[in-house]
């Protein structure tokens, strides 16, 4: 019997995931036959030396709660993930282990597609790790940014019409009202929302979130995460297959 070539996602309470679906399809459609993807539902994030310890594990991806957590239990980062101070992709080749951030190209793909020229400013919702990615990319086209948390100087609870009437892009980062708390919303003063904001919800499942609901009903231009999902997916399959050759 052939020994399996293993890639996979590592995160907590993630059974909803897409992306072992997706790699498997990829994985199919490539007649990759000796590869699998592994859904890796840690507890802890020092779990995480177990799977180290296994010699056929090539990568990961990382998902909540761990993009920042896991960086301590690596050798080395990519420039960007340094920048970035997150990693969503581990890279393991001759035992050492190399965190990369690849959401930052999903973000930047989604938002280069939707992005308009009246889009002047932008406010982040949350300060995890897709928010720091999110928070790269406005950086690296000079494009002002504000992020929202529970601790930041403006925050969910004095966040008022009027500062959301001033940054036009909204990009929501936390994962309230991801599947299965689908009704679950964000507090957001939707009425400084009109038809010039573009609003990027990074989750992708549901589809259409509680908080995409009431921007667009507001006017507001509202996308999922779902393309971001697959663009940082591709990236991420770029990386381990440059890495194997």
């Amino acid at each position: 019997m052939i020994s399996k070539k293993k890639l996979g996602l590592v995160g907590r309470n993630i059974s909803y995931s897409f992306s072992k679906i997706f790699f498997e399809d990829k994985f199919q459609k490539l007649k990759l036959n000796d590869y699998s993807y592994d859904i890796f539902d840690l507890e802890e994030i020092g779990h995480v030396e177990t799977l180290f310890s296994d010699p056929q594990l090539l990568g990961f991806n990382v998902t909540i709660p761990y993009k920042e957590k896991i960086i301590s239990y690596l050798d080395e980062l990519s420039e960007e993930a340094q920048k970035i101070g997150a990693v969503n992709c581990v890279v393991i080749e001759n035992g050492k282990k190399k965190g990369y951030n690849t959401d930052a190209f999903g973000f930047e793909k989604t938002l280069l597609i939707h992005i308009k020229k009246h889009h002047h400013a932008a406010l982040i919702l949350g300060n995890g790790g897709a928010a720091k990615a999110v928070r790269y990319v406005f950086d690296k086209y000079n494009i002002p940014s504000e992020t929202i948390s529970r601790k930041s100087e403006i925050n969910f609870e004095n966040l008022d019409r009027q500062t959301v009437e001033n940054h036009q892009i909204i990009v929501q980062c936390t994962p309230v009202g991801t599947f299965p708390d689908v009704n679950n919303c964000i507090r957001f003063p939707f009425e400084g929302l009109s038809e010039k904001h573009l609003v990027i919800d990074l989750i992708y499942n549901p589809s259409c979130t509680q908080f995409m609901i009431r921007a667009s009903e507001k006017g507001a231009k509202t996308v999922n995460g779902l393309f971001m999902l697959e663009q940082q997916a591709e990236k991420a399959w770029e990386i381990w297959s440059f890495r194997k050759k």
